[in-house]
């Protein structure tokens, strides 16, 4: 993928940029940090379907998933990034999760993941996060392929997060 940069604060660059910084933060299990990336009104959709609204909400959401549990870490391919009118984008990527202690991903739950990115206040910010199961139900081949190009991008992933 060719990334252009422009000085509008939604560009190719900067979208992949605050996607891998979402990636980041979740990955150190930082609330404040991932909630912080998202606009004043912006909306996170979960594996699971679930719907977080706002960045106080996320916050208070993902604080106690933090907490609470020892979540994988993502390892993730950026595919696309779609100037969608000038200072929107989205960005579409694929994404494994390795667990604690683990050392390849989990093909059960690979998704897709949707980011929109627009301008608040000057800087980018996302506007919606969807985080989809790739389940590619009756088709294991696509799984398969997936899950070995995930695996690709497990070196750079464990190298930045050695103690997981």
């Amino acid at each position: 993928m060719e990334i252009s940069m422009d000085n509008s604060p939604v560009n190719e660059g900067n979208v992949v940029v605050i996607y891998r910084q979402l990636l980041q933060q979740w990955n150190k299990r930082n609330a404040a940090g991932f909630a912080g990336l998202f606009t004043e009104n912006g909306t996170l959709i979960g594996f699971d379907g679930s719907q977080i609204n706002g960045r106080k909400e996320i916050y208070a959401v993902l604080d106690e998933i933090f907490t609470h549990h020892p979540t994988a870490g993502y390892v993730s391919i950026v595919n696309e990034v779609r100037m969608l009118a000038p200072g929107s984008a989205m960005l579409l990527a694929a994404a494994g999760m390795v667990g604690e202690g683990h050392t390849d991903i989990t093909p059960a739950v690979n998704a897709i993941q949707t980011l929109v990115v627009t301008a608040e206040n000057n800087q980018p910010r996302i506007a919606l996060f969807q985080n989809t199961p790739a389940a590619y139900h009756g088709r294991p081949e696509l799984v398969g392929q997936l899950s070995a190009d995930l695996r690709l991008a497990l070196v750079e992933y464990l190298s930045e997060v050695p103690n997981r």
